[in-house]
C-alpha cells in the first residue's frame, strides 16, 4: 500500500490485489482467500524487503503448516546483508530456498507443456547477477 505498484513487468489485471501496511502479507483478506482453498499445501513466495515483508510472511505461513518455497532471485532487500540473513533464517525455520527457473520448470513439469517453449525463451537470456554468491567460495564448498 505504501509503496504502490512496484513491479511494472507483472501484469496483475484479472488478479486480486491486496493492499497492506503490515509486514506479513497474511492480512485478514489474504487469510480468508487461503481458507477458501483448503487443498493448497505449498506456496511460492517472492517480493521486496526479504528481511521484513517476505520473512514475516514466510514465518507466518510456516506457522500455518504450509510448505513454503522462497524464490531467492525474485526477492530483494536494500542491502545484501539483510537479504542473506533473511534467507538463512527462513531456511533454518523450514522454508525451501529456490530459484525462479527451478520453480517455473517444476510448474510445467514437462517439455511438452504448452507454455514450455515460451518459458524457455526467458531462460535463454542471461539473468542479472543477484549478488547472492558474492563472497562465497567458488569451488562449491560451504562458507566457513
Amino acid at each position: 500500500s505504501g509503496l504502490g505498484p512496484v513491479v511494472s513487468e507483472l501484469d496483475l489485471r484479472g488478479h486480486k490485489v491486496f493492499p497492506k501496511t503490515f509486514f506479513s502479507m497474511l492480512i485478514p483478506e489474504v487469510r480468508a482467500e487461503l481458507d477458501k482453498h483448503k487443498d493448497v499445501k505449498s506456496i511460492i513466495i517472492c517480493g521486496i524487503e526479504a528481511h521484513a515483508c517476505v520473512q514475516a510472511t514466510v514465518l507466518e505461513l510456516l506457522e500455518r503448516d504450509y510448505d513454503v518455497h522462497v524464490v531467492v532471485d525474485a526477492c530483494s532487500s536494500r542491502n545484501l546483508v539483510d537479504r542473506m540473513y533473511a534467507f538463512q533464517r527462513m531456511r533454518e525455520v523450514g522454508a525451501h530456498l529456490t530459484t525462479s527457473e527451478s520453480v517455473l520448470l517444476a510448474l510445467v513439469q514437462d517439455a511438452a507443456h504448452p507454455k514450455f517453449k515460451q518459458m524457455q525463451k526467458v531462460f535463454w537470456d542471461p539473468a542479472p547477477d543477484s549478488g547472492l554468491l558474492s563472497g562465497l567460495p567458488q569451488d562449491g564448498t560451504a562458507a566457513a
